[in-house]
């Protein structure tokens, strides 16, 4: 069942949004990397997807966030677009390479061993120590920080904040850290260094749409195991999780009010 599932999303999806964007939809005479305004967001959205185009229902694009800039605001908007997606490509990645695939290593100091394949994903992490946990909790927190402190004052790689004009998506260089890092999170192997404006800008898009599909596929996979029958075309091919999807460190840290665990007591608010 779990295998089918997979294969099944993998199939369907590649058809789709993992494939490259047309050249001449993408391509542009200036090629700009950064868009300021709620006409380059509409502008922007038409490359991503022609039928659909700029889509809106909430007005965000021309909100002015705390009554700051458009560029504040639409720095803001895409660059949490783009982190989101980036994050939704791991998860999706990840819930399927952990369905199938063991670390034949030990996990802890103490030799003990991986989660077994006969727990689903959730129920992979559930079972991790609370300690690799929050080591994997503290080192993604690191890298969203270490991301934040650039500024255009010549903190981290010189790199000016994606809300007061920099590029939303672009993750500093590890260069001004004070401890020695050998790679940078992006490019670590400076193979794209050279590339054009023109090739970042498409490649750009392609992410866009392939983050936005991982989203939709991460939350495919969760809703339908803790919501059986949510997402039909996964019917029968995942087991249920009886676990909760958003309290992480269930069973590590519960706070307890009046005798009930967090989770239990906002179900009953």
């Amino acid at each position: 069942m779990k295998t089918s599932a997979l294969l099944f999303c993998f199939t369907a999806g590649s058809g789709y949004a993992f494939q490259s964007a047309p050249a001449s939809r993408v391509v542009t005479s200036r090629a700009s990397p950064l868009h300021e305004t709620k006409a380059d967001l509409e502008d922007l959205a038409k490359k991503l997807n022609p039928v659909i185009g700029y889509y809106d229902p909430l007005g965000l694009g021309g909100s002015r966030f705390a009554g700051r800039s458009d560029e504040f605001t639409v720095g803001f908007l895409r660059h949490a677009e783009i982190k989101h997606g980036r994050v939704a490509m791991a998860a999706f990645i990840g819930y399927c390479v952990q369905s199938f695939y063991r670390f034949p290593w030990a996990m802890t100091l103490d030799g003990a061993s991986f989660p077994s394949l006969a727990l689903s994903p959730p129920e992979q992490w559930d079972v991790l120590p609370f300690a690799a946990k929050l080591q994997i909790i503290l080192f993604v927190g690191y890298l969203e920080f270490y991301s934040e402190i650039s500024s255009s004052k010549g903190q981290p790689g010189e790199l000016k904040h994606y809300c007061k004009g920099g590029i939303p998506g672009k993750y500093p260089s590890f260069d001004a850290n004070p401890h020695p890092v050998p790679f940078n999170l992006y490019d670590p192997f400076n193979l794209h260094k050279n590339m054009s404006k023109e090739d970042k800008e498409r490649r750009l898009i392609i992410e866009l749409n392939n983050g936005r599909l991982a989203m939709f596929g991460i939350l495919g996979f969760l809703s339908a195991q803790k919501t059986p029958g949510s997402v039909p075309l996964l019917n029968g091919m995942l087991e249920p999780y009886k676990g909760e999807v958003m309290a992480p460190f269930q069973g590590d840290i519960d706070i307890i009010l009046g005798g009930r665990s967090m989770v239990e007591a906002w179900h009953l608010n």
